[in-house]
Formats: C-alpha cells, sequence, structure tokens
C-alpha cells in the first residue's frame, strides 16, 4: 500500500493505563497531584535561578533548562491524560496526535541529551575547579544548550514525520496514555521497517553517545574524589554528583528499556507503566532531586517567601 496520502483513520482511541472503573478516580487523583507538584516544583525553580545572582552559575543555568523542558514534557502528556481518564471521549485526532509525538519527543530528546551535558558541566567543576568559570563560560553554555534544542528537533521532525507518513488503516486504538512510536508502529498497515531501523539506530546513537558522556565524565569524576585527602572534601563531592546520577539512572534506564529493541519484544500494557516513569515521574521529581534540597537554593526561597509576606 502506497504510504503516502492513504491515511484512512482520522483518529485514534488512547486506551490509557486501566480500563477498570474503579480506578478512574484513584488515577486521575494521582496524576493531577503528580502534575500539580512538577508545575509547582519546576516552576519555581526558573524564575528562582533567573531572579537570584547567587544562582548565577553554569551549573543553575543547565538546570533552569532542565525544568524548563521537565515544565513542556509533563504538560505534553498529562492534561490530555487527564481528560482520556476523566471523559468518555478518549479519542485524538490524527493531526492532534502527530502534534502530541513532535513535542513529545522534542522534550524528550532534550532531556536525554541535556542530562550528558550536566554530566561534562559536573566533571569540570570536580575535576578541573579552577579553571570552572573559565571553561564553562556563557558562550559555551549557549552552544551547549543550542546544541541541545537543535539536535532534540532534528530528532523529533524525523521521527513525527517518519511516523506520519505511514498509513493506518482500520485499527485506531493506541495501548498507551499518549502517542508514542511503539504504539502507533504496531498500529500501522505499512511496512514499518524503515521507521524501526531509524528509531533503533537514530535513538541508540543519540542515547549512547548521552550515556558516554555521562559514564566518561563519571568514571573521571570517581577518580578524583578518590584522590582527595578530604573526607569531607569526598563527601561534598559525591553529594553534588548523587542526585545527577540518581536522575540519569531512572531517566536513561527507561529510554533505554522502551526504546532500543525490537518490537517485536514490546509489551505494550508493561511499558505504561515505565513510560510513566519518564514521563511523569522523572520531570516531577526533578526540582527536589537537584535544587529544592539545595542551601542555596533553600535561601533564596526563604528570601522570596519573606518578601512576599511582607
Amino acid at each position: 500500500m502506497d504510504v503516502h496520502n492513504s491515511t484512512i483513520v482520522t483518529e485514534f482511541i488512547l486506551l490509557g493505563l486501566s480500563d477498570v472503573p474503579q480506578l478512574q478516580t484513584t488515577l486521575f487523583a494521582l496524576f493531577l497531584a503528580m502534575y500539580l507538584v512538577g508545575v509547582l516544583g519546576n516552576g519555581t525553580i526558573i524564575p528562582l535561578i533567573t531572579v537570584y545572582s547567587e544562582l548565577h552559575t553554569p551549573m543553575y543555568f543547565l538546570i533552569r533548562n532542565l525544568s524548563l523542558v521537565d515544565l513542556c514534557l509533563m504538560t505534553v502528556i498529562v492534561p490530555k491524560l487527564l481528560i482520556t481518564i476523566i471523559s468518555e471521549q478518549k479519542t485524538i485526532q490524527f493531526v492532534n496526535c502527530m502534534s502530541q509525538l513532535f513535542f513529545f519527543l522534542l522534550f524528550a530528546g532534550m532531556e536525554t541529551i541535556l542530562l550528558g551535558v550536566m554530566a561534562y558541566d559536573r566533571y569540570v567543576a570536580i575535576c578541573n575547579p579552577l579553571h570552572y568559570l573559565v571553561v564553562m563560560n556563557r558562550n559555551l553554555l549557549a552552544l551547549l544548550v543550542a546544541g541541545c534544542w537543535m539536535t532534540g528537533l532534528f530528532n523529533s521532525l524525523l521521527h513525527s514525520v517518519t511516523i506520519s507518513l505511514l498509513s493506518f488503516c482500520s485499527m485506531n486504538k493506541i495501548q498507551q496514555f499518549f502517542c508514542d512510536i511503539p504504539p502507533l508502529l504496531k498500529l500501522s498497515c505499512s511496512d514499518t521497517t524503515t521507521s524501526e531501523l531509524l528509531l533503533l539506530v537514530e535513538a541508540s546513537a543519540i542515547t549512547m553517545v548521552c550515556i558516554l558522556s555521562v559514564i566518561i565524565s563519571y568514571g573521571n569524576i570517581i577518580a578524583a574524589i578518590l584522590r582527595m585527602s578530604s573526607s569531607e572534601g569526598r563527601h561534598k563531592a559525591f553529594s553534588t554528583c548523587s542526585s545527577h546520577l540518581i536522575t540519569v539512572a531512572l531517566y536513561y534506564g527507561t529510554i533505554l528499556f522502551i526504546y532500543i529493541r525490537p518490537t517485536s519484544t514490546y509489551s505494550l500494557e508493561k511499558d505504561k507503566v515505565v513510560t510513566v516513569m519518564y514521563t511523569v515521574v522523572t520531570p516531577m521529581l526533578n526540582p527536589f532531586i537537584y535544587t529544592l534540597r539545595n542551601k542555596q537554593v533553600k535561601e533564596a526561597l526563604r528570601k522570596t517567601i519573606g518578601r512576599s509576606s511582607q
């Protein structure tokens, strides 16, 4: 079948997380709470870092960008999920589905690359502290973040356009709570070999480069920490890196599990739970993992609350 101009399906049905009626209220309350916490956390971090000069460092510049990406990623996914849970209307128009796929891939790709950049930032801070501000200067930071956005945009356009050109003939029930590549490939009546190969190769290349950046950076960081004579210095360095490692483990682990494997091994029902981790849970937790337990951020937050209460 010609894959061009042959789309018969004009809308999809999002089956969501569960079809058990008794669970719908619980799921709605849970995801609404996670979304509000994520919006509050990330929405607090962005202006806080912007306003306070004490937080105008390379690390917080990257964290602010991460908060923006997390906020956008959750907003692409969760509001539609909440509507799907409480409404009998679980359909999504083909164009809207492709739009959601595009923005999801953009922000998910951005997060993948940004975490790799943040690993390099921690490497410079710990292994070359005297030259940290010289190396991680504004021009380099702007270039790195721009590179993240451009690579994320390329990745998103490549996959969303490829998926949109596939044919969807009769089956339109997406075994997922949003429009994602694996369930859409399952529904297509076209030959999806090229799309699957593209997903495996291109997604693997980006993710593996980022993971390699993390491994090399943290290999050097651990070696530098072990050479420190002060136990207090080692503890401080480990605590600085532990938050980033937690996020990396959560995010990269689930990304690898979902995307970098043949579609024949997909278990869409089980994959839903794993997908929740990197689309909702990790973006919600990042502000608390990275910043809201940090002394500098706590101090800035106290100043803000003090000013607002006057």
